[in-house]
């Protein structure tokens, strides 16, 4: 619709309305003044952040517009206005995690150019980065989802690579290489089941400490 158009048209309050709520997720006030509830426009990646909290919490099967819109403050309006359906909400979601999965890996280690140094901070970062783990964890109890299962197969293949590059590039031949990304990986797996699902590893501070050195003097090449 042109701008003369519009000019020339009588304004629609209902309409107004209707285009604020679609836009920004909020209703307006009774009287028509202002909204009720939380101002600003929401972006399809506060909303993909979100889910991602949700699914921290309660796990996949959590994750649903109408308590999404709650937690956020705003109506359904809003999340219409970025994703046609709760699928493409959870696809988003993944697509954030796995993100942020690859610059956690590529921004913050790769500058590290000794590659035991690099391995002990990868030890390092990811001993203490707690709602990764999580995420993970309640995306392996829901492998069978289709949107969920190539994403865990992508990040745990993407793991599996860079652990045997970076074992590689501390001196192991490939097999060897390939054998020691393995068990390591298999190491952080059974972590996250014994912990986070069987709740059979609740650890101190200094007692989970001393197990993540313990991880790097066995696992890392001359650590």
């Amino acid at each position: 619709m042109t701008s003369m158009t519009t000019a020339a048209a009588k304004p629609d309050p209902s309409r107004a309305d209707a285009t604020q709520t679609e836009a920004t997720g909020t209703r307006p006030g009774r009287n028509g003044n202002g909204p009720q509830e939380r101002t600003g426009r929401l972006s399809a990646d506060d909303w993909a952040s979100a889910a991602l909290d949700l699914i921290a919490e309660q796990g996949v099967a959590a994750v649903a517009v109408e308590p999404l819109a709650r937690r956020l403050g705003v109506t359904k309006g809003s999340f219409y206005w970025h994703f046609p359906s709760r699928e493409a909400l959870l696809v988003a979601a993944l697509e954030r995690w796995e993100k942020m999965e690859q610059e956690l890996l590529f921004g913050e280690l790769e500058p590290i150019t000794d590659p035991r140094a690099r391995l002990r901070a990868l030890f390092g970062l990811v001993a203490h980065e707690y709602k990764s783990h999580v995420v993970y964890s309640e995306l392996i109890k829901a492998m069978d989802h289709p949107a969920v299962q190539p994403v865990i197969i992508r990040v745990s293949e993407r793991r599996l690579d860079y652990l045997t590059a970076s074992f590689r590039q501390a001196g192991l031949s490939r097999t060897d290489a390939q054998h020691r990304a393995r068990l390591l990986y298999s190491a952080y797996v059974g972590f996250l089941q014994l912990n986070l699902q069987l709740h059979q590893m609740n650890m101190q501070h200094d007692e989970f400490e001393a197990y993540v050195e313990h991880m790097m003097q066995t696992l890392i090449p001359n650590a």
